[in-house]
């Protein structure tokens, strides 16, 4: 794997150098865009707006419109903001991970430690695993400051990008339920489906199966072949009682 990042993590006094390596890749199929013609592919180009004529990547620079003129921002700028940021992971605080709400999360990297700070990034490690804690910091990658939890998987460290507050749309404009039109009855059997489908997470029981699916189809084009595609069942609908569908969902479990 490719290193995105060099830097160090910085844990009190101390300074762990190490290199971050995406961890996470995606699982849907790769598909090109095609003219329908001759099903050759579409080329996307950068077009000054003014002139009409494509701008080589090298002459591209980035902008702040400000008072209805643009500051070039440069790449010294980026640094000057915060310099220390740029190089440094900065533990700031150290958390409960399960007080951290899923709608923050991004993407995650993994930490591999360079050489000389092995075994300050084996401490960090342990004492994580036993303190059952994540730690919070801040650095900044690809020009654009982030925040982060650092924490264990298995022998290394992962450090998970997640969202700022202010980029967390309110749902104050959202409508909310009537909480109070549930009947207890209906909240009763509505426990018993979670009790009854609550189970230990386990990742590798949940498959991209829709791309997998995707790909048959296509193997079978390429062989002009039609995949046998499964046959959506209609539901049966049960009414709108709300009480009988929760019912009807407790014997519906599979192996139940």
């Amino acid at each position: 794997m490719r290193s995105i990042w060099k830097g160090a993590i910085g844990f009190g006094l101390v300074n762990i150098p190490v290199k971050l390596f995406s961890a996470v890749q995606n699982s849907h199929l790769d598909l090109d865009m095609l003219d329908s013609k001759d099903h050759s592919r579409i080329k996307f180009q950068r077009i000054n707006e003014s002139t009409k004529k494509e701008v080589p990547f090298d002459k591209i620079v980035k902008g702040y419109l400000l008072n209805e003129q643009y500051v070039i921002v440069e790449d010294q700028d980026f640094e000057d903001a915060s310099p220390e940021k740029t190089k440094l992971i900065e533990l700031e605080n150290f958390v409960d991970i399960d007080e951290i709400n899923p709608i923050y999360y991004e993407t995650s990297y993994y930490a591999e430690p360079e050489k000389q700070g092995k075994k300050a990034y084996a401490l960090l490690l342990k004492a994580l695993v036993k303190s059952k804690k994540a730690g919070v910091a801040r650095f900044v990658l690809r020009s654009t400051e982030n925040l982060c939890v650092i924490h264990p998987l298995g022998d290394f460290l992962v450090v998970t990008k997640i969202r700022f507050q202010e980029e967390i749309r309110s749902y104050e404009d959202l409508e909310p339920v009537d909480s109070a039109a549930v009947s207890k009855k209906e909240l009763d059997v509505g426990l018993a489906l979670i009790k009854q489908y609550t189970a230990d997470f386990d990742i590798s029981s949940f498959k991209d199966e829709y791309s997998k699916e995707l790909l048959k189809i296509i193997k079978a084009k390429a062989k002009g072949k039609r995949a046998t595609v499964k046959k959506l069942k209609p539901r049966e609908e049960s009414g709108d009682d709300l009480y009988s569908q929760l019912m009807q969902s407790l014997g519906n479990k599979k192996g139940a």
